[in-house]
């Protein structure tokens, strides 16, 4: 499936279209909860899920430490949705 450009809001693409670039950017589907996905940086972990109203975005530091929680909302390009994600907590 070809993905929508980057520039595309996120509400603009179909499930199948957010499944498949969240795959293309390395991250496992979790196989009993198909909203939620994982994700293992350098020193820090993420779990984002597909809600209703946002992508929301938990991240864990992998040596310890406190938990950061964030949410975007879907009227966000997908390009600048990736860029605040993967920059890290």
């Amino acid at each position: 499936m070809e993905l929508p450009s980057a520039d595309t809001p996120l509400y603009d693409h179909a499930l199948p279209a957010l499944e498949q670039w969240l795959g293309e950017l390395g991250c496992q589907q979790d196989r009993q909860g198909r909203h939620r996905w994982y994700w293992q940086g350098n020193g820090w972990q993420a779990e984002l899920r597909l809600e209703v109203e946002v992508l929301a975005v938990r991240y864990e530091p992998t040596t310890g430490g406190s938990s950061t929680e964030r949410s975007f909302q879907y009227s966000l390009s997908r390009a600048d949705v990736e860029a605040a994600i993967f920059a890290g907590p």
